[in-house]
């Protein structure tokens, strides 16, 4: 059984998969056409974090493929009034698949440990891997190839970073953290990265110049995620010379495009001018939030053999090679 926690469990074929199938998926969905490939399959969401996009399009996408999403929050008792055993066998008898929104990245590697149902990281403080999905077809629509392009991300070497870096690494990308020292991504997961990857490049930098010149995308999220509010004010000095603007969006080439996960706080990370520029993909990508998923539980569909190449040909996706075994 297939699970996606991490950018690490996909090989560069599965990652090209995902992609090629999410592609296509939206220049259907850009026609009117919406197959039911998922028909009569169940969507559970497991929050413990609120959620615009990862919710929304997780629903919407489920629903067009023609099956249904629960939204479970606290009151069904998860991790509290029985054990995450009992929890999730029960939940496997209902739910073809399992995206878990949490606060902790060790509790989808326990709800994936029991092997009883696709398991999706909506975001942890490890890794959030629909995110770089997301991220790498929207750089793909706007750049092509990512091979050598420089992607730049300025600020917090955080959960999105760090799967952002791997996805990098995956396709080829060169990858630049730029912020303070004491924020950077740490070196054991960097290691991690390049030993998987010993292709990859990865620099981290707290100059500015270095990290931006001629970078092709600029990449940036809030200073203080969700529970680090405590930190918010010394992160706001610490994070002040790295605010995405006009400034910093000059160092890089001038086609440079410009990124942001959302939510955003507009005059703090990212200024106003620039999140509404005519460089920014900001709106765009998080509409491929929605696609790259709808790719991501096809591919997964189609390990459980649920679904088979042809089902996705006789409507007009084709992939470009076998899956990867």
């Amino acid at each position: 059984m297939r699970h996606l926690l991490t950018m690490m469990d996909l090989n560069r074929d599965e990652l090209e998969q995902i992609l090629v199938i999410a592609e296509q998926v939206k220049q259907l969905h850009a026609q009117g056409r919406r197959p039911a490939w998922l028909a009569r399959n169940v969507l559970a969401m497991l929050f413990e974090k609120p959620s615009l996009r990862t919710r929304v399009s997780f629903e919407a996408g489920i629903c067009h493929l023609g099956g249904t999403a629960m939204f479970l929050g606290q009151e069904v008792g998860w991790q509290s009034r029985e054990s995450t055993a009992d929890f999730i066998r029960v939940l496997a008898q209902y739910a073809d698949f399992v995206v878990c929104r949490a606060k902790h990245h060790r509790t989808v590697e326990e709800l994936a440990a029991f092997n009883v149902v696709p398991i999706i990281n909506g975001l942890t403080d490890a890794a959030h891997p629909c995110q770089a999905l997301a991220d790498l077809m929207t750089m793909r629509a706007a750049g092509g190839d990512l091979e050598d392009k420089i992607v730049a991300f300025v600020g917090d070497g955080n959960n999105v970073a760090r799967s952002l870096a791997v996805a990098c690494a995956m396709v080829g990308a060169r990858f630049h953290l730029v912020g303070p020292r004491k924020y950077f991504i740490p070196q054991e997961i960097v290691a991690r990265i390049r030993e998987r990857y010993q292709d990859a490049e990865i620099l981290q930098t707290e100059v500015p110049e270095t990290g931006l010149s001629g970078a092709d995308f600029i990449y940036t999220d809030v200073w203080t995620s969700m529970g680090q509010e405590a930190e918010s004010a010394r992160r706001r000095k610490d994070f002040a010379p790295y605010q995405v603007n006009r400034y910093l969006l000059e160092m890089a080439r001038p086609e440079c495009r410009v990124l942001h996960c959302l939510p955003a706080k507009r005059g703090e990370e990212i200024t106003d001018e620039v999140m509404e520029s005519p460089n920014s993909l900001v709106i765009e990508q998080a509409g491929n939030r929605m696609h790259a998923q709808k790719g991501l539980l096809l591919w997964l569909a189609m390990q459980e053999d649920k679904l088979t190449a042809a089902d996705l040909e006789r409507e007009g996706i084709h992939l470009k090679r076998p899956l990867a075994t």
